[in-house]
């Protein structure tokens, strides 16, 4: 039974419906994945931070999902501006650095992707971020992981020039409807849209299909006038 509760919350985690999936995992179900779909939610919706602050709270503190996902917290409260604490670029920082040192390539993977992300939007510093997102996608593209791909190719494309950066923004999009990544997909239809130009029809047409998802699933910063700074 645990594990079928495992299998269904994993499933409506990638459908964006959070709620649901804490709804079935029973009291011995894995912490880790309740405190990562916790956190996943709060990431989306902008919503439920002491939640998924308790969630994570009660891992081992010393397991590199439980320093990977406070870093994320803690990251989170910079463009959020959520409850911000003077230590939280530090603390993001550590606790990506300790995952990444975990051992586990995929979690140095993320964890590097992660780092690359608070360097690129935080210190604005893309020559520190740009060989970060080179060792992930490397990763990602040893596991063949489509998923982890999306995410840093996502992140990459800002960085490119303008051809190559609508295919990277299409290519995750194209991802993560492939993968039934529901949110994931939304954000993707968000980015490419606002990457094309206003005159074009796919624009228009990206714009008309990710607003309805984005109310529905309730992504906070997809809405109007909740963007992050």
């Amino acid at each position: 039974m645990i594990a079928d509760d495992t299998y269904t919350a994993r499933r409506l985690l990638l459908l964006g419906e959070w709620d649901a999936a804490l709804a079935v995992l029973g009291p011995d179900a894995d912490p880790e994945l309740r405190a990562e779909i916790a956190v996943d939610r709060w990431f989306f919706r902008i919503d439920g931070h002491e939640e998924a602050e308790k969630a994570v709270a009660a891992l081992d503190p010393a397991s590199p999902t439980a320093h990977l996902l406070a870093a994320r917290l803690a990251y989170s409260r910079l463009p959020f501006r959520y409850d911000p604490r003077a230590d939280d670029r530090a603390a993001a920082e550590a606790g990506y650095r300790a995952a990444a040192g975990s051992g586990d390539e995929r979690t140095r993977g993320w964890a590097e992707y992660h780092l690359a992300v608070l360097l690129d939007n935080i210190d604005e510093d893309p020559a520190g971020a740009l060989p970060r997102y080179e060792t992930a996608l490397g990763i990602a593209a040893k596991y063949g992981d489509g998923y982890f791909e999306s995410y840093i190719i996502r992140h990459l494309a800002p960085h490119k020039e303008p051809a190559e950066r609508i295919a990277m923004l299409r290519r995750s999009l194209h991802l993560r409807a492939a993968l039934g990544a529901r949110p994931q997909t939304v954000a993707a239809q968000a980015l490419l849209a606002e990457n094309l130009p206003e005159d074009d029809p796919e624009r228009a047409e990206l714009m008309r299909t990710f607003r309805p998802g984005a109310e529905e699933l309730r992504i906070g910063w997809l809405l109007p006038g909740n963007r992050p700074a």
